[in-house]
């Protein structure tokens, strides 16, 4: 094992030659690929070195290891290439991440393992016992499949002493005749049997027999003789069956059945007696198997012309066959990409194919192309060698995938064509940012919402493909009113929901806006941004608040509204407004109860309180009206505020008739408070009267200490002209002011005021300040529309 040479073309591609023996044993090294290439052992396991070869039959294998390229099958050179020489192996080995490929040749060199072979094991020869010395007769030749020195080299003849062998060349083929040295004598010897040996020259030497039987007749001295000594001719492969090849001939001198001849093939290669025939008796020589020339390019032909005495002679045959373009190119990828990245470089490699026509000439020289409106192209790097590369570049989301079809065309009359259809997967890259729907967003939310509640849905899209299309959804970092956002709503990463965090109140806050970052899941991610604005829709979640009159726990308030009052006298105005917005906040005033209601009216829209008749003396004087102010929202919501009003033209009959009405409201209010706290009194009396019995039967000796230590309650008695001024003591007499006198005055407090043009009666039932009147009541009678004046009233 040698390597015989080393070539690198223009092309930089690197055709190593080595040589071997036939038959070697599974696993002999044939040579070290990675030295003789300058190949890194590395190199070769991560370009996934591999060996493609057009034959069924990978008769070779590399061993990416050690860089050694081996036997793997058993090689037969007489199998594998006949008699051609020289006999090679040409394969590639193919290289990925970058795609090389390099040609190796591996001679198989022929070993002698073939003895030489006779197609009979018998050869009878009928020979005329006048037949002169000198006669030629023809021997079948042996067939050694060993080629040079191991094929057939010589014959020899054993046991005979009337023939010696002649041996002699045809052309290329190299045939072997008896020649008659002494003369037969039937009588003496009538059949002759003798061994003819073929020996090759290999080493060891082998060699071949045939038996030779001569069957020793009378008369026939003339053999026939051939017209020529060749006949050439040529045939196209594709002819049909029955076709006229060439006719031999041959005559012979003697007469009769002597001069008959019979035409007969011998001599020919192995399968030719299956393709041609000779007629016996015309010679004319017809095809009657299929002729390819691929397999066998020209037929050598003996055609024997023997006549009945078994004198004869040979008619050499060459039949030269014709190529037609019968062979469409054979594609065979040598190594493919099923994808590719959507970002290579136009002119990147995506398949390379070796291309193989058996035809000849033009009828195998192949062009090959790939179908149009697509990004990639055919590109020669060498004969019969071609690679699909791209030629501009490339958009995934134009084109996900793309179906090429290769075609290779020969150059024959007609035309042959192959085609393969490849599928390339375009791999995505990042290159697409998420688009959203919209360039910016409005939502709205009613006001008193859940926290958690989902106001809005955003949605945004990416070209891309699966990771990189992946796009997650992340609120960006604001504040709105100095409060982070992030506390306001929430973004789901995932589907893009936007969730309330807390609840909104329309009176705070009308409207807040944010942004919603979309980013993909690509590697470096791509984002967008979007505006997202949220208005609160106010909802009915306020009751209208009356302003005035005011309301306070313990005063009244109370309208004067003369007696000599016409139609339509503004009494007050309720004023009361409603925090919510819209219809929300529109407010209707409604009467709702009245002491007289055929006396005042309220304005539906301005809440005005005006006389609809003519006050008249039969009116009682104190007044109590129950105005409702009522909003437009659904469901609607109302406030009611009491009016008190005091028909009247003099201050004292104002001031005792709501006395009354305030002793009312504290009885009212302090009712239930005194019935249990006299519940409880009259239980610890009881039982301390119980104690105290018992305790001064048992010890009236101690009657006098037991009184002294006593911690039982005194009971105050009162003299029935006596009254409490809250806990401050008691008075024979009671003082009070001549004008302003009332019942019970000891818990009064009066106050009169006005805004405006109106008088108001204020009633204080737990003050007991000294009352001190700041103009006389004459003032207060003549001027109702005087401002604010205070009457107090006091108990001395």
């Amino acid at each position: 094992m040698y390597v015989s040479t080393a070539i690198v073309d223009s092309s930089s591609l690197c055709q190593i030659r080595y040589s071997i023996p036939e038959e070697m044993k599974r696993g002999s090294v044939i040579g070290n690929v990675a030295q003789d290439l300058g190949l890194d052992l590395k190199r070769l396991r991560s370009g996934r070195a591999r060996i493609v070869t057009g034959d069924s039959i990978q008769y070779t294998e590399l061993k990416t290891d050690k860089g050694i390229l081996v036997v793997n099958e058993r090689i037969d050179r007489e199998q594998l290439c006949g008699e051609t020489t020289p006999c090679a192996l040409d394969f590639q080995i193919i290289l990925e991440n970058p795609m090389e490929f390099y040609t190796i040749s591996v001679e198989i060199t022929d070993i002698n393992d073939n003895a030489p072979v006779f197609k009979n094991n018998i050869m009878k020869f009928d020979i005329s016992e006048l037949t002169l010395i000198g006669a030629k007769f023809v021997l079948e030749k042996a067939v050694d499949e060993d080629v040079e020195i191991n094929g057939l080299q010589s014959y020899s003849l054993r046991t005979s002493d009337h023939f010696v062998l002649n041996p002699y060349r045809v052309g290329s083929s190299s045939n072997v005749e008896m020649v008659l040295k002494k003369p037969l004598d039937r009588e003496k010897q009538e059949r002759l049997s003798f061994v003819l040996t073929a020996i090759d020259g290999g080493e060891p030497q082998l060699s071949g027999t045939m038996q030779i039987v001569i069957t020793v007749l009378d008369a026939n001295d003339n053999a026939p003789v051939c017209s020529q000594t060749e006949y050439k001719t040529s045939v196209k492969e594709n002819v049909a069956k029955g076709t006229v090849l060439t006719t031999v001939s041959a005559t012979d001198a003697d007469q009769g059945s002597y001069g008959f001849i019979k035409y007969s093939i011998s001599n020919i290669a192995e399968g030719a007696l299956e393709s041609f025939n000779v007629d016996e008796e015309s010679g004319v020589i017809t095809l009657v198997g299929h002729l390819d020339y691929e397999s066998l390019k020209h037929y050598e032909i003996n055609v024997q012309a023997t006549d009945q005495g078994g004198h004869s002679d040979v008619c050499k045959v060459i039949i030269e066959v014709l190529d037609t373009n019968d062979n469409p190119p054979a594609i065979i990828i040598m190594s493919k990409s099923t994808s590719i990245s959507e970002d290579v470089k136009p002119g990147t490699v995506v398949t390379m194919m070796s291309i193989q026509d058996s035809d000849s000439n033009d009828n195998g020289k192949v062009k090959c192309i790939s179908n149009d409106d697509i990004p990639f192209g055919m590109k020669s790097t060498s004969n019969n060698f071609f690679s699909l590369v791209t030629e501009s570049d490339l958009d995934r989301e134009r084109a996900s995938e793309y179906n090429i079809t290769v075609t290779c065309s020969d150059e024959g009359v007609p035309s042959l064509s192959s085609s393969v259809t490849l599928t390339l997967q375009i791999s995505d890259v990042n290159d697409n940012a998420p688009v959203f729907e919209k360039s910016s967003y409005e939502a709205y939310i009613v006001e008193n919402n859940t926290p958690g509640l989902s106001i809005f849905t955003v949605k945004a899209r990416d070209a891309d493909w699966n990771q990189n299309a992946r796009v997650s959804y992340i609120l960006e970092d604001s504040s709105v009113n100095g409060v982070p956002v992030s506390s306001y709503v929430s973004v789901s990463a995932d589907s893009g929901v936007i969730h309330a965090v807390r609840s909104f109140d329309y009176e705070q806050i009308k409207d807040f806006q944010f942004y919603v970052k979309a980013q993909d899941g690509g590697s470096p991610p791509l984002s967008s941004n979007v505006t997202v604005k949220v208005l609160i829709q106010d909802q009915n979640d306020n009751a209208p608040q009356v302003l005035y009159p005011v309301q306070t726990g313990g005063s009244l308030v109370a309208e004067m509204v003369p007696r000599s009052a016409d139609v339509g006298y503004l009494v007050t105005k309720v004023v009361a407004v409603d925090v919510d917005s819209g219809q929300n906040a529109w407010l209707s005033y409604k009467l709702q109860k009245a002491t007289d209601r055929a006396l005042f009216e309220v304005g539906l829209q301005n809440g005005e309180i005006r006389t609809i008749r003519q006050v008249t003396d039969k009116d009682v004087v104190k007044q109590r009206l129950a105005v409702v102010v009522e909003d437009n929202g659904q469901p609607s919501r109302s406030a009611t505020v009491n009016v008190n009003v005091a028909v009247a033209d003099s201050f004292p009959e104002v001031l005792s008739e709501f006395t009354d009405f305030t002793h009312d409201k504290e009885y009212n209010d302090n009712l239930t408070f005194y019935l249990v706290l006299a519940l409880a009194v009259v239980s610890f009396l009881f039982i301390t009267c119980l104690v105290v019995i018992i305790s001064v039967k048992i010890y009236r000796w101690r009657q006098s200490r037991v009184l002294y230590h006593s911690s039982l309650p005194v009971i105050p008695y009162y003299p029935p002209r006596y009254s409490d001024t809250l806990g401050t003591g008691t008075l024979q007499h009671v003082y009070n002011y001549e004008v302003c006198r009332t019942t019970d005055s000891r818990k009064s407090d009066c106050k009169f005021g006005g805004a405006g043009s109106q008088n108001i009666l204020i009633m204080d039932p737990s003050s007991t300040a000294t009352m001190q009147r700041i103009q006389s009541e004459k003032n207060i009678l003549d001027e109702p529309d005087s401002p604010l004046e205070v009457c107090s009233f006091h108990q001395a």
